[in-house]
């Protein structure tokens, strides 16, 4: 099962896909606090920060530590092991209905 950790939301999904998907889809868009960029919060905007960003500016933008640092790289290493993101882009593409499961 898969949970949405943004704040206040009580979503979970059987699908990662999903869940990524209900991120970009049903929660409001954030400004990166490093360069303005608006984008999707949760999956999108961690990874954003850190293809975009150095680690540096994520402690400073964020007032983090490194331990935070560690748990989003784990957060993008999970979520990237398992999800379709293939499938996942042409869902909010085409706003495509989820896929049949295949467990």
């Amino acid at each position: 099962m898969w949970s949405c950790a943004i704040a206040g939301c009580d979503t979970e999904t059987e699908r990662v896909e999903d869940l990524i998907v209900h991120q970009a889809r049903d929660h409001e868009r954030v400004q990166c606090p490093v360069c303005a960029t608006v984008l999707p919060d949760g999956y999108f905007a961690i990874k954003h920060t850190f293809e975009e960003h150095t680690r540096t500016d994520f402690m400073r933008a964020y007032d983090a530590e490194p331990k935070d640092i560690r748990q989003r790289e784990s957060v993008i290493e999970a979520v990237e092991s398992r999800a379709d993101m293939d499938e996942v882009l042409s869902r909010l593409d085409t706003d495509s209905p989820p896929a049949e499961s295949h467990t």
